[in-house]
């Protein structure tokens, strides 16, 4: 059997037996591609402790047309990958490496970038208009920030799911774990203004602005035996599915960053920089870490403690308030 139709068993045992989500699986596929098309072997066998070595190497010196190289993290995604593939090959008496023979690099310590409350009030003022498209915008930036939520979960969401009387919504993360998560009482009001522009009946929380899409009333994409605003509220068009007014992950980043810039901020801020945000004002105000890690929904608390590097600053005012009180 070749190696790629072994590979795409591997896909569907990852899938299946597994349960891993529908990115888990296009990224496992997309870093095996990637060596196997480097590679260029024909079967398991062939795959050597030489071969993975020299994979190694290139990942590590590779760089794009921009000169850009990849990152640690990433290279080590890379490993992973094909750790599991060598596994699963071991599980089905397939000849080939040994994974355990695949030595994973120590991954350099994470730096999380966040943003100080000031920061965040500077950028939520910024999206202050009243029209759907401000308001719209406005809660997104504020549910990110008040719910902590990865920008996949954010988008997935649908309107039906969110509860602005009890303030809290259910989301479907990594690995398709469902958790509940909190909102404020500003975000919660931002958001019961923006369902209140809304003309159409999509089933997605974040949609695009309907009234933007006066421009396909020339096009024969729309149905044409009825009117654009009766069209709108069905939120059908030919050849569509229910969710074609669904916002996208990119087009939350751009949003995001679009008030980042207007705000003023010099950082570089996307999503999940609010995500970090809220982990760090959690803590920051006293909240425990495994609070912290169940908001965030890490199945592991080591993932959490990466937002640890913010209790520095409260470290130093304890050690300034209570070491050697007793000397000038």
């Amino acid at each position: 059997m070749l190696i790629k139709e072994i590979k795409t068993q591997f896909l569907e045992y990852l899938e299946i037996e597994k349960g891993r989500s529908q990115k888990t699986i296009e990224n496992y596929d997309h870093y095996l591609n990637r060596f196997l098309n480097w590679a260029k072997v024909a079967n398991p066998a062939q795959i050597t402790a030489e071969l993975v070595r020299n994979f190694r190497v290139y990942l590590n010196r590779y760089e794009d047309e921009k000169g850009r190289k990849l990152k640690k993290i990433t290279q080590g995604f890379y490993m992973i990958a094909i750790r599991n593939f060598l596994k699963f090959l071991a599980k089905r008496d397939i000849a080939s490496l040994q994974a355990e023979k695949i030595e994973m690099s120590k991954s350099p310590t994470r730096e999380v970038d966040f943003l100080e409350i000031e920061e965040i009030e500077r950028i939520l003022a910024v999206a202050g208009g009243q029209d759907f498209k401000s308001l719209r915008d406005r809660a997104i930036l504020e549910l990110l920030f008040s719910a902590g939520l990865r920008v996949s979960e954010l988008t997935n969401i649908d309107r039906e799911k969110i509860d602005l009387k009890r303030q809290e919504l259910s989301v479907r993360g990594k690995g398709d774990k469902v958790r509940v998560v909190f909102i404020s009482d500003s975000a919660s009001g931002v958001i019961k203004r923006y369902l209140e522009k809304r003309i159409d009946v999509d089933p997605a929380l974040f949609v695009r602005d309907v009234v933007g899409l006066k421009k396909f009333e020339k096009k024969q994409t729309i149905v044409k035996t009825q009117p654009l605003a009766k069209t709108l509220r069905r939120g059908v068009f030919a050849g569509e599915d229910v969710d074609n007014l669904r916002l996208t992950p990119r087009s939350i980043q751009r949003i995001v960053k679009h008030y980042a810039i207007k705000a003023g901020i010099v950082k570089d801020v996307h999503p999940h920089t609010l995500r970090h945000s809220f982990a760090t004002d959690l803590l920051i105000n006293g909240a425990d870490i495994r609070s912290v890690q169940a908001m965030l929904g890490h199945s592991s608390i080591t993932t959490t403690q990466v937002y640890t590097h913010i209790t520095n600053k409260q470290l130093k005012e304890v050690h300034k308030a209570f070491h050697s009180r007793r000397r000038k």
